[in-house]
């Protein structure tokens, strides 16, 4: 049954809402920025470091992106309590977050400089910017949730210099993996405090309820499954496929992974809506994205073998034809995120479960079956994404 809209609560947003043409292009810009910074640390890395400094900078990176991801939760959380109650107290439940993220990484030093062989200070470098960032992610939520766009692309441009660029300017001044990171902790950890700043309104009084656990639970979990389905057939591929296939594969999720994230900025501007039950706002987001999936499809189908040469080189020109299905692979999985947020923001309990239901899924056919092309595996991925987005669809909106 979907949600009253007599029982739906209003929430004042602070500030005034942008047009959310200029809203639009102002969140694309800063995610623009965003991957532009994460990608240009390895490539710097590449030309600054030996090749075992090379790999322990980007495991360190991968191990932040892994840590972080209850910050991008608690973003979610946040940003919808805020659009449905107004400003409430979330700094008490921000900092346990933060605080647990960090902690997992201090715990963890042992297996981490035993297991992947990392100097024994880096575990430390990363809690510290891994905190930095689950601290930030609250004043991206109340910036999102309030749709005060604007602020939150600058807040997201200044979060990424951050989190990235005490890293670059480590790499640039020549100081080692580890002069790098610790450069990366330091203007890291300076981030949540501009960010607060950017994020505080004139009215700072807090009326609405306390944020509670279970939400900031739902939100990470959600998260964290969605990471899990979008890059489990890359990881199977690692495991079943011989090298050459499963770099050519790894190529081919690139055309992915874009499909999957290029139009999430429809996502971004309507789940603050979607949280006060605005049902135009889901089937505008719904019609934004599957658009820009059936475009990158057609495209990827016109010119796939050009899209596998920008992506991995002139040696992988001939895998052209399956640019499209991997392209609709991530078309798939970009619906999936956004109907995964209308399930958040519709108070839907376990809203991950599909996506869990789904990654189960691909594992077991994937054990049973053994792919061992490209093609096959494609194959099961592209079933795998379409069940879920499926799965996804069909449970009504409701309130709990």
């Amino acid at each position: 049954m979907s949600r009253p809209e007599s029982t739906t609560e209003t929430a004042p947003t602070s500030g005034r809402t942008t047009g959310l043409g200029a809203a639009g292009a102002a969140v694309t810009l800063a995610g623009v920025l965003v991957n532009g910074l994460a990608y240009l640390v390895p490539v710097l890395a590449a030309r600054r470091l030996d090749p075992a400094g090379l790999s322990a900078l980007a495991t360190a990176l991968g191990l932040v992106a892994i840590a972080a991801v209850p910050g991008l939760g608690l973003q979610l959380a946040v940003a919808v309590h805020h659009a449905r109650h107004g400003s409430s107290d979330t700094r008490r439940l921000t900092a346990v977050t933060a605080a647990m993220s960090a902690a997992a990484l201090i715990l963890a030093t042992p297996l981490l400089v035993t297991a992947l062989d990392l100097p024994v200070e880096v575990p430390a470098l990363l809690a510290v910017t891994t905190a930095a960032v689950v601290l930030s992610s609250r004043s991206l939520g109340e910036l999102q949730g309030s749709q005060r766009f604007l602020r939150l692309a600058a807040a997201m441009a200044l979060l990424a210099a951050g989190r990235y660029g005490g890293v670059i300017a480590g790499l640039l001044l020549g100081t080692g993996l580890t002069g790098a990171l610790t450069a990366g902790a330091l203007t890291a950890a300076l981030t949540p405090f501009v960010l607060a700043r950017i994020a505080r309104t004139p009215d700072r009084s807090t009326t609405g309820p306390r944020l509670t656990v279970a939400q900031v639970t739902a939100g990470c979990g959600a998260t964290l499954a969605m990471l899990v389905v979008s890059y489990a057939d890359l990881l199977l591929a690692r495991q079943l496929l011989p090298p050459s296939g499963s770099g050519a594969y790894a190529v081919g999720t690139v055309l992915s992974k874009g499909a999957l994230w290029a139009p999430q900025v429809a996502a971004v501007l309507a789940l603050p809506r979607l949280a006060r039950g605005d049902r135009r706002s889901r089937t505008v987001a719904l019609a934004v994205t599957g658009g820009c999936g059936l475009v990158l499809v057609l495209a990827s189908t016109l010119a796939g073998g050009l899209a596998f040469r920008l992506a991995g080189g002139p040696d992988y020109t001939h895998l052209g034809r399956y640019a499209p299905i991997f392209a609709a692979v991530g078309g798939l999985y970009a619906v999936t995120f956004v109907l995964l947020n209308d399930r958040l923001a519709a108070g839907v309990r376990w809203p991950a479960a599909p996506l869990w239901v789904g990654t189960a899924g691909l594992v077991t056919v994937a054990a049973i079956v053994r792919p061992r092309t490209v093609s096959d595996l494609l194959l099961l991925a592209l079933g795998t994404a379409l069940v879920t987005t499926v799965l996804m669809a069909l449970p009504a909106r409701r309130r709990v």
